[in-house]
């Protein structure tokens, strides 16, 4: 008789929530989800306080340029802690340090005092804090999960950040910086969110002890920093299929992101029409795209030809993008970019549990970190570059080159790494 376990595994409609299951993700993913939900506010919140302290475009530029910079900054630091302080303490510390900084706004705004050098320091230490923060949140998963969890716990993760990051969030900041005198009012609702993540993050458990196999010798000071890093590229550098794949993410960002972030805007309002809420529909429909693809995939489980699905996903899902550049139509519009979400997310989600998977758990915070800061690094030069191209080049080419210059770029990476080889000789499936 056929053993029925295999099919009733596949049929597991329980899979993406799994991980509920286990006591300290809970506690962890409830704080995470806070956090990301405060950062939505945060976005919110921030414009509206620079603007009622007397502030421009260019203090606004300011303030959210020194919290990208935070970001940067802190990303690879953030994966080295991540991979030498016992991540639960260090969680903890950050939420520490975001639950502070926007409590200073609040307090200076109930009395009237915020400033744009304040606002600007706060944007700072919540970008450092967030160049902390994920690098341990990626390296505390494995340990807390079994690994066959990890591709839904990345799922849910996958799933509540454009929800609440791009929807929730600053939805909620909109209605309560409306309903307030000053904007910063709006700061405490962000207050209250890190407070309570930072309780959760208190109930999170001692992991367990490190495998015999991550047991390492490595300097203390200065030569043991220089030492992690250095052994955290090598690794990456001698594992083809980490190494380009970072290759092509950083492709992907240099060309896609600049004509999503800065002439999508502009084709909407010229083909389209000026009322904003007709670009907002068009980001709700990209992100709820997301939160599906997270979902789908998630749900399911790890293929087993993981790589060729996660290259194959991220390469076609860009090709409607062209579209975008291209047709007059709102709805064709709204339809390419629920797609483009959907197969990013999809993606995403292989990938952060290749990560977890994958990578040696000793140094799983630093790969995290570079994946982090590899991913972001071109993305001020993407968004610089794509205004300045557009006078110069039609906006229907730009698009055009946006969406078909992932496919490509894949298809090198896929080859050249040899993946469809890879993926065989390291199975993940079982």
């Amino acid at each position: 008789m056929t053993d029925p376990a295999p099919a009733a595994k596949g049929r597991d409609h329980w899979r993406f929530v799994r991980p509920l299951a286990h006591r300290d993700f809970r506690m962890l993913f409830g704080a995470v989800v806070l956090a990301i939900f405060g950062a939505g506010m945060w976005a919110v919140v921030m414009v509206y306080t620079v603007i009622d302290a007397g502030g421009g475009p260019v203090d606004l530029s300011l303030v959210a340029a020194a919290n990208a910079v935070g970001l940067l900054v802190c990303a690879i630091p953030g994966g080295i802690a991540a991979d030498r302080v016992p991540r639960r303490i260090l969680l903890r510390v950050v939420q520490l340090f975001d639950l502070l900084a926007i409590t200073s706004v609040a307090i200076a705004g109930t009395l009237g005092v915020v400033t744009i050098p304040h606002l600007t320091i706060v944007a700072f230490v919540l970008g450092a804090g967030a160049g902390f923060f994920f690098p341990a949140y990626s390296a505390i998963l494995p340990r807390i999960l079994p690994p066959a969890q990890l591709l839904a716990a990345n799922g849910l993760e996958g799933a509540i950040r454009p929800a609440l990051q791009q929807a929730a969030g600053p939805a909620a900041a909109g209605v309560v910086v409306a309903a307030v005198l000053a904007p910063a009012h709006a700061a405490w609702g962000i207050v209250a969110a890190h407070a309570i993540a930072l309780v959760l993050l208190l109930f999170v458990r001692p992991e367990p002890p490190a495998d015999p196999g991550e047991a390492r010798e490595a300097p203390e000071g200065v030569r043991g920093v220089l030492h992690d890093l250095r052994e955290a590229v090598v690794f990456t550098v001698r594992t083809p299929w980490l190494l380009w794949t970072l290759l092509f993410a950083t492709g992907w960002v240099l060309v896609f992101i600049g004509p999503e972030e800065v002439l999508l805007p502009f084709v909407t309002r010229d083909r389209i029409g000026e009322d904003p809420r007709l670009f907002g529909f068009l980001l709700a429909i990209y992100g709820i795209g997301g939160v599906l693809g997270s979902i789908v995939v998630s749900s399911l489980r790890l293929p087993r030809r993981y790589l060729t699905v996660m290259m194959g996903v991220w390469g076609v899902s860009t090709l409607p993008f062209a579209v975008v550049g291209i047709t007059h139509q709102y709805w064709l519009m709204a339809l390419c970019l629920f797609l483009v979400g959907f197969g990013f997310s999809y993606g995403n989600v292989i990938w952060g549990t290749l990560l977890q998977r994958r990578v040696p758990r000793h140094m799983l915070g630093r790969v995290s970190s570079l994946d982090f800061f590899v991913s972001l690094a071109l993305m001020p030069l993407s968004m610089a570059l794509a205004g300045p191209l557009a006078e110069v080049v039609p906006v229907e080419t730009i698009f055009i080159a946006a969406g078909v210059i992932p496919l490509f770029l894949g298809t090198i990476a896929y080859l050249v790494a040899r993946m469809a080889r890879d993926e065989i000789a390291h199975p993940l499936d079982s």
